[in-house]
């Protein structure tokens, strides 16, 4: 087991220490997996680590957030929004077709899992309501030439007029669609989560799951970390479905790491400049906004703006280069989010501090509770 030095950020080094999948492990009773979010939001409980400290964990709540930032230091939030991306439809035959909308292709074309694939044919119409269906164009293949789970799709509507299929087919989803909700949440969505399944602050359309530490943040907790002297930036990282899957290779770094779409606005570029320059540290609200600011990374803790797609891997041994701070979730065992997680603090301690929520009875996953890793001061 490795377990990374937390007292600075660690650099990319060159070797390949060993790392093995059992070491992200851990077991989880399925009653710690949060079903509903805490209300108000800001109520969620926060286990709060000092790096490099080797104080104990404090067990706070979010809206005490206020008092572990400090005027001069950035935080950095995710600002993309989930679509209603899970459209229910019908075969001809009457059998019940669910289908997730995973992104836009152009022209109209969507990549969507479909459930049951095995059923469908090309050039089918789904029903999904009186006069709006789902084209299936074309089953997908898997890099091994095998047929894969997802499909490309086409709103076919009767109401299409002359409007552009962007604007027509998010219109159909808002309509049709439902929140995504992941699957260890056993439970339909209901009209609750069109709201709650959703940060305060999303803007841009495109996930299909929510970047879920930002869900515990509130306009009055915002505006409270403001007038502290916290300076706020975004960055948009549309999450795809591939940051639930579990990790497969028995070396972690030769898992075959998800591509996810993200933008680094020039603003929030030059708002982490003036954080170093005022001895500030810089603090992201989730592994999507940490994974946004380590893909544009450059020397001396900086980002460059920028925009395409990511598919950076943290892990021990690849740590964070401009990160000071981590406002995140509880996750999955034996994903990268955890590994990310690792990567700032060390597996032993990820794991450790894993068992004590555990203890305290805090709530995993999307809708659970939170973590506040910290470090005290900004590395030079």
């Amino acid at each position: 087991m490795v377990v990374l030095g937390p007292s600075s950020p660690p650099r990319w080094p060159s070797y390949r220490a060993p790392v093995r999948l059992e070491d992200f492990d851990y077991t989880l009773p399925p009653e710690a997996i949060a079903q509903r979010p805490v209300e108000p939001r800001d109520a969620a409980r926060m286990l709060v680590h000092a790096v490099s400290s080797g104080s104990d964990a404090q067990h706070r709540t979010v809206r005490d957030l206020d008092e572990f930032l400090r005027d001069g230091d950035l935080l950095v939030v995710n600002d993309t929004r989930v679509r209603p991306a899970r459209v229910l439809a019908r075969r001809p035959s009457g059998g019940r077709v669910e289908l997730l909308f995973l992104e836009a292709l152009g022209d109209g074309v969507w990549r969507a899992l479909v459930r049951p694939g095995k059923k469908q044919r090309p050039g089918a119409r789904l029903e999904v309501a009186t006069g709006v269906g789902v084209e299936l164009i074309e089953r997908e293949l898997a890099p091994d030439g095998t047929p894969a789970a997802t499909w490309r799709v086409r709103w076919r509507s009767e109401a299409d007029g002359d409007s552009e299929p962007g604007a027509r087919d998010e219109a159909l989803l808002e309509a049709h669609g439902e929140v995504p909700l992941p699957p260890y949440i056993q439970r339909a969505a209901d009209a609750a989560d069109r709201e709650r399944y959703q940060t305060v602050y999303a803007r841009e359309s495109g996930s299909v799951a929510a970047p879920t530490a930002g869900l515990h943040l509130t306009p009055e907790l915002l505006d409270r970390l403001a007038a502290r002297g916290v300076e706020r930036a975004s960055v948009t990282l549309h999450v795809g479905l591939g940051t639930f899957a579990p990790v497969q290779e028995e070396d972690p770094r030769d898992h075959p790491m998800h591509a996810e779409v993200y933008h680094l606005p020039e603003a929030t570029a030059e708002a982490v400049v003036r954080t170093r320059a005022r001895g500030g540290r810089v603090v992201c609200v989730g592994t999507t906004s940490a994974r946004v600011l380590e893909s544009c990374a450059v020397e001396g803790g900086l980002v460059e703006a920028g925009a395409g797609e990511t598919r950076l891997f943290l892990h021990p041994g690849r740590g964070p280069r401009v990160l000071d701070g981590l406002l995140t979730n509880f996750h999955l065992p034996r994903t990268t989010l955890l590994m990310l997680v690792a990567s700032f603090i060390g597996t032993e301690t990820t794991l450790r501090l894993y068992s004590e929520a555990l203890r305290e009875g805090y709530r995993f996953f999307s809708y659970g509770d939170a973590m506040l890793l910290l470090r005290e001061r900004a590395e030079p």
